[in-house]
């Protein structure tokens, strides 16, 4: 008798990259892709249409961050489970995600690698990251953990965090609103919090130390 087959989602925005991912897991005989989605609105659709096992969400979608889809799903949709791709920064991104529900965190660069590995972990009722990510997570439970590499990010909010990425992409306070359907004003508010937080004399500092984080994943005032 055969068993189950675990039902996945995919949501990300670049349509070769979700091609390529649904195609490895398909060859799986335990695995089944019922449906994929690049933005937000469209991965709920689909989720409430089909009800999967695990969602696997791209972190940076166009219109939206991967981590507030990651965070309803934890909430509204238990026992269903999620599963984090990122191209960027795992040390500063990972343990948002997991805090956030995520049941796993990929860097995009070994999904091929790691995708059915880290499913299968996740099915079985564990949580998948790096090991690097894992001893992190354990100095979190230590009475002294070790601060010392930590990012200065760290100190940033997700919605903070969200915001100086999209600094990064060079994106306009206007064009930011106009994505987090929010008001050019408030967006001036958190570039203040962030240059505070990040001891940032100006905007020109905030910008320059935002793009090239975003490019390069290092951040080096």
């Amino acid at each position: 008798m055969m068993s189950k087959k675990i039902r996945i989602v995919i949501v990300e925005d670049h349509p070769i990259f979700r091609m390529g991912m649904k195609e490895l897991l398909e060859q799986e005989k335990d695995m089944v892709v019922c449906g994929d989605a690049e933005d937000v609105t469209g991965a709920f659709d689909i989720i409430n249409e089909q009800m999967p096992d695990l969602v696997i969400v791209d972190l940076s979608l166009k219109e939206s961050n991967g981590i507030e889809l990651v965070k309803e799903i934890h909430h509204q949709y238990h026992p269903m489970s999620s599963l984090v791709l990122s191209m960027h920064d795992e040390s500063l991104h990972a343990e948002r995600c997991i805090k956030a529900g995520a049941k796993g965190y990929i860097m995009k660069q070994e999904a091929s690698e790691s995708v059915v590995k880290a499913i299968r972990q996740i099915m079985s009722g564990n949580i998948y990251v790096s090991p690097r990510v894992m001893s992190t997570l354990l100095n979190k439970f230590q009475s002294r953990p070790d601060r010392s590499h930590e990012s200065p990010l760290k100190c940033l909010t997700d919605r903070e965090l969200e915001i100086f990425q999209h600094i990064g992409q060079g994106l306009p306070s206007k064009e930011i609103a106009l994505q987090l359907n929010i008001s050019v004003k408030t967006v001036g508010t958190y570039r203040e919090r962030i240059k505070e937080k990040l001891s940032l004399r100006h905007g020109g500092e905030l910008v320059r130390n935002a793009v090239i984080w975003f490019e390069t994943g290092l951040y080096t005032p």
